[in-house]
């Protein structure tokens, strides 16, 4: 079990009409029978407490419809208790948990607005963030969801730098700009290929400057090497192989580089100009 749902979890848990006919009585048993299922909830008046207690439980249990609909009862009928609060970010857990995540969010979203200042904001901030990242789709589609991960997790580290949530936030960080540097390579190597060398400079520079830290920098640089000589600008690629050789020594794509400038009669030096060195910050 992931240590956020226990954490969630341990937050929140709490010590007619008349048928005028035959006909109308047997559609009235019918779709009491119908309603009568693992998700049905029936809407009366309880105790806070008691109503808390039966959401808990059906969560627990694996009813997340009906979970999340108790929740709701519980604000609904107890509008102004302690535990109307917590029902409100236990609904949204609750979507969470059963991928409803656009209802989570919703949910979260208001319950940060409305209460700024509760003891249990940081989760909220932390649970929207997943709900985001969860929605993370391979490179080869659109990246939205990728950029508001990114956005909501750089919340939670910026805000709760010191707790739990901080921690993991910052491990998803890794990953989720792995994956948009991913993107940005997928497009770059589509223009190499179809010798859009500008439009591909521009993407495998927005990895270098925006995802500096990730595991496809070497074939960023390798491939702005190869892109810079077809373009005949020699000064850029030398420099971006010579930055590739600095920190990735032993990556094949310096290989790669290396046979590149080798062909041309040039060697990886880099040029004091050049935007990769300003963007880099490494003194050669």
């Amino acid at each position: 079990m992931p240590w956020y749902i226990s954490v969630a979890k341990a937050l929140f848990r709490p010590s007619t009409f008349r048928a005028s006919s035959m006909v109308a009585f047997v559609l009235f048993t019918l779709l009491s029978a119908c309603s009568n299922t693992k998700d049905d909830v029936t809407y009366k008046e309880k105790p806070v407490e008691q109503l808390y207690n039966e959401a808990m439980d059906a969560m627990q249990s694996g009813r997340l419809v009906t979970a999340t609909r108790l929740f709701d009862e519980v604000e609904r009928q107890h509008p102004y208790s302690a535990w109307a609060t917590k029902a409100q970010l236990m609904a949204a857990y609750a979507n969470y948990q059963r991928d409803a995540y656009d209802e989570a969010i919703i949910a979260l979203d208001r319950f940060i607005e409305l209460h700024p200042g509760n003891r249990d904001i940081a989760y909220a901030y932390y649970l929207k963030a997943l709900s985001y990242y969860e929605q993370i789709s391979d490179i080869g589609r659109d990246q939205r969801m990728t950029e508001l991960a990114l956005t909501s997790l750089q919340d939670v580290v910026r805000r709760f730098s010191k707790t739990t949530y901080a921690r993991d936030a910052t491990l998803k960080l890794d990953l989720t700009r792995d994956h948009l540097a991913g993107k940005d390579m997928e497009i770059g190597r589509f223009y190499l290929k179809q010798g859009y060398f500008l439009a591909a400079i521009n993407r495998f520079r927005e990895v270098i400057e925006k995802y500096q830290t990730t595991t496809h920098v070497p074939e960023a640089l390798h491939r702005l090497t190869e892109a810079y000589l077809a373009l005949g600008i020699t000064d850029e690629a030398q420099t971006a192989a010579a930055i590739l050789g600095h920190n990735y020594p032993g990556s094949e794509w310096y290989k790669d580089s290396y046979i590149l400038l080798g062909g041309r009669d040039l060697q990886p030096k880099a040029k004091k100009n050049s935007w990769l060195n300003r963007v880099w910050n490494w003194v050669f």
